[in-house]
């Protein structure tokens, strides 16, 4: 269920990220080829990027496939930027088309995507629901299962929360109300990258000044490394840390630790590694 990607580094192209790799976003969309559930990315597709001196990104969003918009090409042709999250839908059955539906949510200088899906939608929501105050219940971007998680990762911002926090304090409400699904989760504030690896592939790719993470690699280039199920991604430019979850809605028990496979930082006194 959709695929996403986001990158921090020297200012490129969103068509350098999204359209040129061979098997990128825009690929992803219609030939995925590592996604587990779902076969195409086609109800929606939407990019954020932030501008040098605004905190607050752009975004550009449409309902439809990304194939089908013959005004994305030049848009991504000559935007640069060194801050973006991208994403292609595919619906979860019963949620709201459209495309206020479509990933990049947003709020202030934040950006955020859901690839997964919250299994019982939407009566399994009622919960989740009931814990929002009612004026942001009824703000909700779309009637969607992503639209509610946002809104619970967003409130945890706005409280202080860092990024990674409101993104496994958010993973911690939906495991302590026994509700299933998959959530990896991306989410950043163009400084500053988190996602989570649940339930769904998650991968990256650092080099000196930048990192991309992304739901499968855009390419069959070296230097891609799996992120195991059940983790907690955290990225600067600068580096990657990746911190095992626990159990997360949906997979019980217990998850992996990284594989000399994913790369060879040295573990952290906290039990993360860094890269």
């Amino acid at each position: 269920m959709c695929r996403h990607l986001a990158y921090l580094g020297p200012p490129v192209t969103l068509r350098s990220l999204l359209t040129d790799p061979p098997h990128g976003l825009a690929t992803q969309s219609w030939a995925p080829r590592r996604q587990r559930h779902g076969t195409v990315n086609v109800d929606g597709f939407g990019v954020g990027w932030y501008a040098p001196g605004d905190p607050e990104p752009a975004r550009y969003r449409r309902a439809g496939p990304v194939w089908a918009d013959p005004s994305f090409a030049d848009l991504a042709r000559v935007t640069r930027s060194g801050a973006v999250l991208a994403a292609v839908r595919s619906a979860t059955a019963g949620t709201e088309p459209g495309e206020a539906a479509a990933a990049p949510f947003a709020a202030g200088r934040w950006l955020f995507s859901h690839n997964g899906v919250l299994t019982g939608w939407p009566a399994a929501a009622a919960g989740l629901a009931a814990a929002l105050p009612p004026a942001e219940l009824i703000a909700l971007p779309a009637r969607s299962d992503s639209a509610l998680l946002w809104a619970l990762v967003r409130a945890r911002l706005m409280a202080g929360v860092t990024l990674g926090g409101a993104l496994a304090g958010t993973l911690a409400d939906l495991a302590a109300q026994r509700l299933d699904g998959r959530f990896n989760f991306l989410l950043t504030d163009g400084e500053t990258v988190a996602a989570t690896a649940a339930g769904d592939t998650l991968c990256y790719r650092a080099g000196p000044g930048q990192v991309l993470v992304a739901s499968e690699p855009g390419d069959d280039e070296p230097g891609w490394a799996e992120i195991p199920d059940g983790s907690l991604l955290e990225a600067t430019a600068a580096g990657v840390q990746i911190t095992p979850l626990g159990a997360w809605p949906g997979e019980p028990g217990t998850t992996e630790t990284l594989t000399q496979a994913a790369g060879t930082g040295p573990a952290a006194a906290d039990g993360r590694r860094s890269y």
